[in-house]
């Protein structure tokens, strides 16, 4: 058996509490086998965390992670608008080596600053997964249907692929992937072809992840066309029937925030793209006091745009004040869950917290920094002070994956030479 020491740190524990301790994980297992005293435990290998504060591995409850290769390709546009006119455009010209490339650098991108699970929408699933596997992190992927624009046979095909994906890659990279059914939203995808796929994904226990409420122009279609909100419209169909959760749920109203609480709906809290494609404010505070299960993710890098989920809990806690109109709203120890407890929650997996039995995903983070001088709290250094740049190590599922600042599961230049020139190139393919 063999045994990994993270040793030397401070720890922070499931209450949120910080205490010096070292922390013994199982490489055999993949689990934490122990939280001890300095000194109580021994392990076959050590990282160091001396300065250092472990943390549990972070995670991305939302994202499109080969959507790097459109990092900067279209900025300060309205949602619709930059989805029609620059996305959509150049991901039809995007190949499974694209995709693989761009997820290879988000996937590096993520490692870097502390984050060992995703959640991520998109196709060319098996090439991610790939990826994901070689990364040795954790991820629930799928195939994300769209029917707008398409003939009857494409609109099904898109549906069937969602469907057939989630089944075939569920466990896959030794159980570290994990899978949706994803119609890519309420307004992208008909109602016929919801209510005939929707039982069929639920029959087979399928979790589903879908975008919803994002816009205003995401409401009032629906509301318009079926005299209904649209998570009322989505319950209606059987969308919040199962394991479900939502990106964004930036526009939802009191009778949609119970709703979501009933069936126990999550929610995928995206800030920073909110804010940038100037989507609105969500009612963060609303949904947690509602009992609604709430992570943070980033979204593509493409409208955000970087890949770093401390950034992004500090976007949560400021916009989550200015939503609430209170500034003790979406504290910085509600955060620190929403990045970590409440995200593996969303995601499936049995992390988000540093006890013994859970996965050993952690990150170290190095304290010995202006920016984090002096630390009269450091829960509150992790939710508006700590920097992706800070993280030291990273470790999932008991392997780990960089250490001293170093990535170990890819050749970092090559993946950034590589993806540079598929950015190149797409964009290129794209404009003629």
């Amino acid at each position: 058996m063999s045994e990994l020491l993270v040793t030397g740190g401070q720890v922070l524990r499931p209450d949120l509490t910080v205490e010096r301790a070292d922390v013994l994980v199982s490489q055999d297992s993949g689990d934490i086998v122990a939280v001890d005293e300095p000194g109580a435990l021994d392990g076959d290998d050590e990282l160091d965390a001396s300065g250092g504060l472990v943390i549990p591995g972070l995670v991305n409850a939302h994202t499109h992670v080969a959507m790097t290769l459109l990092r900067g390709l279209a900025d300060d546009k309205p949602l619709d608008a930059w989805l029609q006119e620059d996305v959509w455009p150049v991901e039809a010209e995007l190949t499974a080596e694209d995709i693989r490339a761009g997820a290879e650098l988000g996937l590096i991108e993520m490692i870097r600053s502390g984050t060992t699970a995703l959640s991520d929408m998109y196709f060319e699933v098996e090439e991610i997964a790939d990826a994901v596997d070689q990364a040795g992190m954790r991820a629930v992927l799928g195939f994300t249907a769209v029917t707008v624009g398409k003939d009857d046979e494409a609109a099904r095909s898109d549906l069937r692929e969602s469907l057939d994906v989630a089944r075939k890659l569920d466990g896959a990279a030794d159980g570290r992937i994990r899978t949706t059914f994803q119609p890519h939203s309420l307004t992208t995808v008909g109602e016929d072809y919801l209510r005939e796929f929707v039982p069929e994904a639920l029959s087979d226990d399928l979790s589903i992840h879908l975008h919803a409420n994002e816009t205003r122009d995401e409401v009032t279609p629906i509301v318009d066309e079926h005299g209904q909100r649209p998570l009322a419209y989505a319950d209606d169909i059987g969308l919040l029937d199962g394991d479900t959760y939502v990106a964004h749920g930036v526009h939802v109203d009191d009778s949609e925030i119970d709703l979501l609480a009933e069936t126990g709906t999550g929610v995928a809290h995206c800030p920073a793209s909110n804010m940038k494609l100037a989507s609105g404010m969500a009612p963060v505070q609303d949904l947690l006091d509602a009992g609604v299960t709430v992570g943070i993710g980033t979204d593509g890098a493409a409208s955000n745009n970087d890949l770093d989920m401390f950034d992004e809990m500090r976007d949560a806690a400021m916009i989550g004040k200015l939503a609430a109109d209170d500034a003790s709203a979406v504290d910085a120890g509600t955060v620190v869950e929403m990045a970590t407890q409440n995200g593996a929650d969303l995601l499936g997996f049995d992390s988000g917290r540093l006890e013994a039995g859970t996965n050993a995903d952690l990150a170290v983070i190095d304290l010995d920094a202006p920016h984090l001088t002096p630390a009269h709290d450091l829960v509150s250094h992790l939710a508006y002070a700590v920097h992706g740049s800070d993280v030291r190590h990273t470790v999932c599922d008991g392997e780990v994956l960089m250490r001293d600042r170093s990535v170990e599961v890819f050749n970092e230049r090559a993946v950034r030479d590589r993806a540079s020139e598929h950015a190149a190139a797409l964009v290129e393919r794209a404009s003629d």
